[in-house]
């Protein structure tokens, strides 16, 4: 393997092919649930060939050139980040402005290098007051849930509430982004954005509230992050109507609407269907790099959204 132009032999004392090398800023907790040893070893072991035109007067001719894998390799927050690597790709999730202001400053040195994502787009995450303003319009009902504004990856931010009136808002604390609670007969749909790649896994959600309800309870009532629960609904016994996923051409436009409009290529999207309806869908979250780790096969989906990059990148580079 080559890296900063000296070559390292693998395991077995024998000289590895030449890996595409990843650099990634993660904090522990991410590390952890993303970085797999599943993972690691297939990204580094898969192979792929890369076909090559070469052009030379009136002969063009076509080669195949074959490189092996990827590399993983932690950032060193310690060291200049332009004395690191080189790096095929930066993959990264820290919050601060100093990382922001790096991360800005080395794309603008090093354009070679493909950074997931511009920090510029993932702080239009951070609020979710514009997150959502480029997929829904604010129309709040007779009781709603209350979530805070900013989205800094604290337990805090993921706070929950129901406020069955408006004077029982007061008892929270502000700053607050308020959306309509909508029944939805229990399951929320965790739409996964890889690249061009879409995976629905259906998750366990809050129960439907009644009308007879409403006429009789007020004031505010903390919920679970159901989101984030482990469990999936695939082996429950539900309502086919409420379980049935959104249509696929549906979930292509609003995530190629959504990549155009924020710049990311990793995202996921929370979705809900109205009780009772078939095609009437809200979304009610956006969520920069999530936990890919709970996604089914996400270690085949990630490596293959890796290598295309890295394919796409040498496909630009003009042929000697």
């Amino acid at each position: 393997m080559r890296l900063n132009g000296e070559i390292y032999d693998g395991e077995d004392g024998v000289e590895e092919e030449q890996k595409h090398v990843v650099g990634y800023a993660l904090t522990l907790k991410k590390k952890n649930s993303f970085l797999k040893p599943k993972f690691e070893r297939l990204a580094r072991s898969v192979n792929y060939c890369m076909a090559l035109s070469l052009v030379n007067l009136c002969q063009m001719l076509s080669s195949i050139r074959c490189n092996k894998g990827i590399l993983f390799v932690a950032i060193d927050l310690n060291r200049p980040l332009s004395d690191q690597g080189p790096f095929d790709i930066i993959l990264h999730k820290l919050l601060g402005k100093e990382w922001c202001e790096i991360i800005q400053d080395y794309r603008q040195t090093h354009p070679e290098v493909t950074v997931l994502d511009p920090p510029d787009a993932i702080q239009h995450l951070r609020n979710r007051q514009s997150m959502l303003q480029d997929v829904v319009d604010l129309n709040l009902s007779d009781f709603c849930v209350a979530k805070p504004l900013v989205v800094d990856g604290s337990s805090k931010s993921h706070e929950l509430f129901l406020a069955y009136d408006q004077f029982s808002l007061s008892e929270l604390e502000p700053p607050l982004v308020l959306q309509e609670f909508v029944n939805h007969g229990g399951v929320l749909f965790k739409i996964y954005v890889v690249g061009d790649a879409i995976k629905v896994v259906r998750r366990f959600s809050l129960p439907n509230v009644s009308k007879s309800k409403l006429a009789k309870v007020a004031g505010v009532f903390p919920l679970t992050r159901v989101s984030s629960a482990a469990a999936s609904d695939d082996d429950a016994d539900l309502d086919p109507g409420v379980t049935e996923l959104p249509p696929q051409p549906l979930l292509e436009r609003l995530a190629k609407e959504l990549h155009h409009r924020l710049g990311l290529r990793l995202f996921n999207i929370d979705m809900i269907r109205e009780h009772g309806t078939r095609d009437i869908f809200y979304v009610i979250d956006i969520n920069y790099f999530p936990g890919y780790g709970k996604m089914p096969d996400y270690e085949n989906i990630f490596t293959d959204f890796l290598l295309s990059l890295v394919q796409s990148k040498y496909r630009k580079r003009p042929a000697n």
